[in-house]
């Protein structure tokens, strides 16, 4: 029998809380939008029914822009960048706070569709998954189109999809003909339209790596595929610098894995000031409640129990410090989360203002039938 060759698609929404945000208010198409930061700036409708927004200029805290429409990045801002540096760049910019649930109810859109034609999914986050199509007899091309059309009807949204022989390039490809992008690689299109391009553009390929490549001048994946395997062995190690010489050469054998467990489940939040122990101690113990409380409910969404629960803590000075405790029991619980998060505190000096709080449960298992008493497993005090 003969066997496919494998063709591999990766599912890209563009611009993805952006584009949500733009069918909720269809009158910013075309404007520079901005979503992120932190505070209370969603719209307001004036007295004469008109939808009224803030702008970049009114931001005032820290925060980051947690993305933006292809209008607001070519003024350079970006996912990740600080929301004041971009009112610097583009003042004007409408500014939205972020919907999570909006987008986790397109996301699940989004993926239905899309397994409505091909099941066999990976999904690789909130805006993007890995599909296998090796086992479709259809070309390649009428399958990334009939998942597109799919996408758009079911959410009003649009997707680029890469489909090439692997994960790796073909997240590559979702990325070259953006928006609305559909491209199809063949292993002779290497040289043409991979090799031209930066070293960053591989995934798995980070910053750090990125400027130690750079000393070498090693600029451009071709760079990368005609380097010295001694070279980079010397400056990365033998794994990693087989690595990047496969993935210069675009190999990947990686499965498209259709479930995996979650490893730990955590939540966080960065304070718009930097809170004192003391002074803000009843700040800090509401927020610490609200996050535990969040994490019990993200466990009983997916139907896990957590047996290991953690704390993080960022100080004023970027200082990153982590602590755990183990129960005897595993649980979802809220209050025996929140118990076992204020002992991992107590474990810690705190003798700075605090910037990040985060919790984590993790050595997770499914949810117990006969879970035990609430406070069982651990003796704690409160914080």
């Amino acid at each position: 029998m003969e066997t496919r060759a494998r063709r591999i698609a990766h599912v890209d929404m563009d611009a993805f809380y952006a584009s949500v945000e733009l069918l909720r208010y269809p009158e910013l198409r075309g404007l520079p939008v901005v979503i992120g930061g932190r505070g209370s700036y969603a719209p307001r409708v004036s007295d004469g029914g008109q939808r009224q927004f803030s702008h970049l200029r009114d931001y005032v805290g820290r925060g980051v822009v947690t993305t933006s429409t292809y209008e607001a990045r070519a003024l350079g801002i970006f996912s990740a960048m600080g929301v004041m540096k971009a009112a610097a760049l583009a003042p004007d910019a409408v500014l939205l706070p972020a919907d999570f649930n909006q987008y986790r109810y397109y996301s699940r859109l989004f993926k239905a569709a899309v397994a409505r034609i091909a099941p066999c999914i990976e999904d690789r986050g909130i805006d993007e998954i890995y599909v296998d199509l090796t086992a479709h007899a259809e070309p390649a091309e009428t399958l990334a189109r009939r998942i597109k059309d799919a996408v758009r009807a079911d959410t009003g949204l649009v997707c680029s999809i890469g489909v090439s022989p692997n994960k790796l390039l073909s997240k590559i490809a979702s990325d070259l003909d953006k928006p609305d992008g559909l491209t199809i690689l063949a292993p002779e299109d290497m040289r043409r339209r991979i090799w031209p391009l930066p070293v960053g553009k591989i995934n798995g390929i980070g910053p750090k790596a990125n400027a130690r490549l750079a000393g070498l001048g090693i600029a451009t994946i071709a760079d990368l595929a005609a380097a010295a395997p001694d070279l980079l062995q010397e400056h990365f190690g033998l794994g990693y610098a087989r690595w990047l010489l496969a993935a210069a050469h675009g190999e990947d054998d990686r499965p498209v894995v259709t479930h995996a467990e979650p490893k730990s489940i955590s939540r966080e939040t960065t304070f718009e000031r930097d809170l004192h122990v003391v002074r803000d101690r009843v700040v800090l113990s509401s927020w610490l409640e609200q996050l535990c409380a969040g994490l019990a409910q993200d466990l009983a969404r997916k139907d896990c129990l957590g047996r290991t629960i953690g704390i993080k803590l960022r100080f004023d000075d970027f200082r990153t410090v982590t602590r755990d405790a183990t129960l005897d029991v595993a649980t979802a619980d809220a209050a025996i989360i929140l118990r076992a998060a204020r002992s991992c505190l107590k474990r810690v000096v705190l003798d700075r203002r605090i910037r990040l709080l985060g919790v984590r449960a993790s050595s997770l298992g499914p949810t117990n039938p006969s879970p035990a008493e609430p406070g069982a497993g651990v003796q704690l005090d409160l914080y």
